[in-house]
């Protein structure tokens, strides 16, 4: 009996201290930690589609990889992208079919985003290239031997028929394709600078127009054509050693580009005639007020001028298929590694 009551005594003394011992324990974490919890939510763009465009252009491709990228390490899921052109993309953006465009022009662009809905629908954001000129150029050994600086000297006959380069007796001016716009700026030009009789616009696809300026160049005939930079151009044809950057008599442009002087169309004490200009990203209101953080990345983002001329004399020499530019783009983040993080981290925070 003694022995029954000594073993139901030791039972619940054991009994007692497993349950302490059990109490004492801390809590069971959960499978998922606070850690894991604050880098799911720490992608501002979880879950949501993106639809950007461009123009077409391959140059344009490069900067849309690299903004894709960022987008996805922000979360975003980036759907491919749309190639329309400037005008028709602004409006799909307008209209909420499309997100945002990486090639804006922002005063040679100005009509097309005022007729889209301008400042009530989109947002111009950032400068993604911080830089960008246009102009007449012409081959600098015609405009030495004839002392010629400025294109309204190409009112004289004599002269323009010194670029006559399909035997009309007429400048041959290669200009901008249909839709870009500043195919307007170079009619509006012609008719402003009284050069029409004189001078014919060449308008077709401006890569394939520009291959044939510099093969005439090669062969020491006289050019004349519209360009702007960056631009592979100016790699192969050097500004003040192949050719020269023609001045206009006077700032003269198209009501649509708002009320500009001779400052804003100059550079270096040269009035090149179109103003100076940045690219820029445009958006819908819409997309940027509900995400924030894909608008912050926008206004942070940045690609030089020289990198995107040595994009694009790439792209002329051939490496022009989409996995090119994509690996292109690859290497200029990887250039950029502590630049594109930065950009990725604040716009994080901003969401």
């Amino acid at each position: 009996m003694l022995a029954r009551i000594n073993y139901l005594t030791w039972s619940a003394i054991t009994t007692t201290l497993i349950f302490g011992v059990i109490a004492c324990q801390p809590p069971k974490q959960s499978t998922t930690s606070t850690e894991e919890t604050t880098s799911a939510k720490a992608l501002p763009g979880e879950g949501v589609k993106v639809h950007p465009a461009h123009g077409g252009l391959p140059e344009e491709s490069f900067r849309a990889e690299i903004v894709s990228t960022a987008l996805k390490q922000l979360g975003y899921q980036v759907e491919p992208v749309s190639a329309l052109d400037y005008s028709a993309k602004l409006l799909a953006i307008a209209n909420g079919d499309l997100d945002y465009t990486v090639t804006h022009w922002e005063k040679n662009h100005k009509g097309f985003f005022e007729k889209s809905g301008g400042e009530q629908k989109l947002e111009r954001v950032g400068a993604i290239i911080p830089r960008m000129l246009q102009g007449y150029q012409i081959d600098k050994k015609t405009a030495d031997d004839y002392q010629i600086n400025n294109l309204a000297q190409l009112k004289d006959p004599k002269i323009a028929k010194l670029f006559d380069s399909n035997g009309d007796g007429k400048a041959n001016l290669v200009g901008c394709d249909p839709g870009w716009g500043c195919e307007g700026i170079i009619e509006y030009h012609l008719e402003a600078y009284g050069l029409q009789d004189n001078v014919t616009h060449d308008q077709g696809k401006y890569p394939a127009l520009i291959a044939d300026v510099v093969t005439r160049y090669r062969q020491g005939e006289p050019v004349l054509y519209y360009t702007w930079t960056p631009y592979w151009l100016g790699a192969v044809l050097k500004p003040d050693e192949d050719v020269v950057w023609l001045e206009v008599p006077n700032t003269d442009l198209p009501e649509a580009q708002g009320e500009l002087t001779v400052a804003d169309t100059s550079i270096e004490g040269k009035n090149l005639g179109f103003p100076v200009d940045r690219m820029r990203i445009v958006a819908s209101q819409q997309f940027l007020s509900a995400n924030p953080s894909a608008k912050h990345l926008f206004e942070l983002m940045e690609i030089s001028p020289e990198d995107m001329s040595a994009e694009s004399l790439r792209i002329k020499e051939g490496e022009d298929r989409p996995e090119d530019i994509r690996r292109h783009a690859e290497e200029w983040i990887e250039r950029h590694q502590e630049l594109f993080d930065s950009w990725v981290e604040q716009a994080k925070k901003a969401g």
